[in-house]
């Protein structure tokens, strides 16, 4: 049975502020798609007071911006990208393109193609999000992606450089310092100086988030995201200072991210929650994290692990954590996640920043149906098809014949019809009398 010591009230996905997100996005989206440039350097002007003569950097300024940034910062750049970049390579090598002759002269294959374009999105605002520019460029350019346009926007009226230095070093073609829905736009549609992509991937704010639902069926995505969302399945044996402390690491990410525990001990629950009012009042991003415990925030009590499994599966969280005698388990036992960070050596920070798994994952119950952001949303799995044997042609065109008839589709059959008269000599009825066939 479960109890809730804490609860949230549910999540709205249609009130009044999304209504007005909608409309001031299709606005920006409709005037970009009709003025190009001019709309996106006006909407630039307005929301981020930013209208340089390019927004695209130049070689020798983006040279000049790295030179700019710490040697250990580049250097932690450097090994949290080869780490993105192995685990990205393994995720390749996982994808085997293959042939198979079916039956004698049916010949189908598969392949797995990188689309050709994409746009990378990394957030600025008051937190930029440099991880960012290691899980979508380096990415794509490990999918095979041949061109990479990334944009990102500048911080109040200044280059954000570690940023430049990661979209640089992951492998970015263009860089632009260029923010929110006029960015997206302006890689979705193309525009006069920026070329179009074939899909849009990174995370953003609501107005970014907006913008790439609106723009999907043109372009691809990465996936609909929404605020952060951390859940932590504890035991008593875990820590409570622990618990508490992750809750907080990813309730800091903004005023609605939500922040679950759900644990088989009461005691614990109630530890953690007075360890966060204590902890809370100190941190330096409590204007974030205090609204979102306050309005977000979750404690449930089950009688045992398999409820609080079960439990965790119906919110398909975004990250599971999992501080356990036996965390392995949760591998078995659940199904609907972004993330899995096992054990109390793992933290759902390491996946924020630097382990080498993608960050941009499924939220609001989004894992329930998909993964997040890997290698293989830049690949296309296309097929083929040859038959070199008449006598399968023959054989297909029958079928095909009969099948494509049930539907009341004549032309389909049609096809199959040819193929069974030129190879096997079979009667067209329907056949005008005086075409040679």
């Amino acid at each position: 049975m479960v109890r809730h010591l804490k609860s949230a009230p549910p999540v709205s996905h249609d009130d009044a502020r999304s209504q007005g997100v909608r409309e001031t996005v299709a606005a920006v989206i409709a005037d970009v798609r009709s003025r190009g440039d001019a709309a996106v350097r006006e909407y630039s002007e307005k929301f981020d007071n930013w209208s340089p003569e390019s927004f695209r950097l130049g070689d020798a300024e983006i040279e000049r911006i790295v030179a700019s940034v710490p040697e250990q910062a580049i250097a932690d750049i450097r090994t949290v990208q080869a780490r993105v970049r192995d685990f990205a390579q393994r995720q390749r090598e996982s994808l085997h393109d293959f042939e198979a002759e079916v039956e004698p002269g049916v010949f189908l294959g598969q392949r797995n193609v990188p689309v050709s374009a994409a746009g990378a999105y990394v957030p600025g605002g008051r937190y930029p999000l440099v991880a960012s520019a290691h899980m979508t460029v380096v990415t794509a350019k490990v999918a095979g992606v041949s061109r990479v346009t990334s944009c990102t926007p500048p911080i109040r009226g200044e280059i954000p450089a570690a940023t430049v230095a990661a979209l640089h070093l992951a492998g970015a073609d263009e860089i632009h310092l260029l923010g929110g829905t006029q960015a997206v736009a302006a890689m979705a549609l193309g525009t006069e100086t920026i070329a179009g992509v074939d899909l849009l991937a990174g995370p953003g704010n609501a107005y970014v988030a907006e913008a790439k639902r609106q723009l999907f069926g043109e372009v691809g995505i990465d996936l609909f995201a929404g605020p952060t969302e951390i859940l932590v399945i504890a035991d008593g044996a875990a820590d409570p200072f622990v618990v508490a402390v992750d809750l907080l690491s990813q309730a800091e990410h903004g005023p609605d991210s939500p922040a679950i525990l759900i644990t088989d001990s009461e005691p614990l629950a109630r530890q953690v929650m007075e360890l966060i009012a204590r902890i809370l009042p100190g941190m330096p991003t409590r204007d974030f994290a205090a609204p979102a415990w306050r309005d977000h925030g979750e404690v449930a009590v089950v009688a045992d692990m398999a409820e609080a499994y079960d439990l965790a599966d119906s919110y398909a969280a975004e990250h599971v954590q999992v501080l356990t005698g036996s965390p392995r388990e949760a591998l078995d036992r659940m199904r609907n996640y972004g993330a899995l960070f096992l054990g109390e050596g793992t933290c759902v920070s390491y996946g924020d920043k630097v382990i080498g798994t993608n960050h941009t994952l499924p939220t609001r119950g989004a894992a329930r149906y998909t993964g997040g952001l890997w290698v293989g949303k830049y690949l296309k799995t296309v097929t083929y098809q040859e038959v070199t044997s008449r006598a399968a042609s023959v054989e297909l065109g029958r079928l095909c014949g009969r099948a494509a008839r049930v539907e009341l589709f004549e032309g389909h059959a049609r096809s199959g019809d040819v193929r069974a008269h030129r190879y096997a000599r079979d009667p067209l009825p329907w056949a005008p009398t005086d075409v040679q066939i």
